[in-house]
């Protein structure tokens, strides 16, 4: 059977190497080789693949009120993170065949190559599992953002997310204590057969998670002559539909008020009932 994907970019946290155990080294030898050997798979199957991560293990960014180190400076220190982590994964896959290039955005031609992105490409071409490190090599810039660019110049078919959250967050959502996330969006493939189970997860989806439910969802008929009647939503906290749009396409524009969502969530504050739980 023929891979889904043939070009993916895998975007790492380092936080994700030391697995469950924080017994002050930076890595976790099981958790590297369990990586390794689950890339050799993708690779054996022929698929290409780039991988970007962060440097949270050894080092992350920290207020500078708080650290007295400049936010500049301190980004730096994380770019070279994530070149020592960069170089652990390439050593374990190296270690079980795995043919590797790795390219840093800052110069150190001792450990790894200059980023070039013909260059990048080629390698991928070749079948190397190609580790970029150090970010973007520039400060202020996080590695998710490193993982985006680099996916796009690498022309990848998909990113693969495995960090140790599962999103982006405006605050850390291992510390902060409200609720993680106000709008939730789902982008969809539902055909028209399931758009009762669509609609109605939508709606769920908005009550138990107390946040804005956006429903996008395709109009048309697919290449298996599957017909794709839209119903995209806007739901909020409670399960009321805000707008409804079936069988055309459409561009809307709904505001949302944050007001009402701290309201439904003061009165009934049954999200702080939810479970707490790492992703690793």
């Amino acid at each position: 059977m023929e891979p889904k994907y043939k070009r993916v970019l895998l975007k790492l946290s380092g936080e994700a190497l030391l697995g469950n155990e924080r017994n002050g080294d930076p890595f976790n030898p099981k958790i590297i080789e369990q990586y390794a050997n689950e890339i050799k798979q993708l690779v054996d199957l022929g698929i290409e693949v780039a991988i970007v991560i962060g440097g949270g293990n050894i080092y992350r960014g920290m207020n500078e009120a708080d650290s007295g180190i400049e936010r500049a400076h301190g980004d730096y220190m994380g770019m070279l993170a994530t070149v020592i982590n960069a170089m652990a994964i390439q050593a374990m896959l190296e270690k079980i065949g795995v043919y590797t290039r790795l390219q840093s955005a800052i110069n150190m031609e001792q450990v790894a190559e200059p980023y070039i992105r013909r260059k990048a490409l080629r390698h991928l071409e070749k079948g190397r599992v190609v580790i970029f490190g150090a970010g973007t090599g520039n400060p202020y810039f996080t590695t998710d953002t490193a993982g985006s660019l680099r996916a796009i110049e690498m022309k990848a078919d998909v990113i693969l997310k495995g960090t140790r959250v599962d999103g982006v967050y405006s605050a850390d959502p291992e510390k902060d204590p409200s609720p993680e996330y106000d709008l939730m969006i789902n982008v969809a493939n539902w055909p028209e057969r399931r758009s009762h189970h669509w609609k109605t997860l939508l709606q769920a989806r908005a009550i138990e998670n107390q946040c804005f439910v956006v429903g996008v969802n395709r109009v048309g008929t697919d290449g298996n002559g599957l017909y794709h009647s839209g119903d995209s939503m806007v739901i909020d906290p409670l399960g009321q539909i805000l707008y409804h749009q079936s069988n055309e396409e459409d561009i809307h524009t709904t505001i949302l008020e944050k007001s009402q969502l701290d309201e439904v969530r003061t009165r009934l504050p049954f999200w702080k009932d939810g479970d707490h739980f790492l992703l690793v």
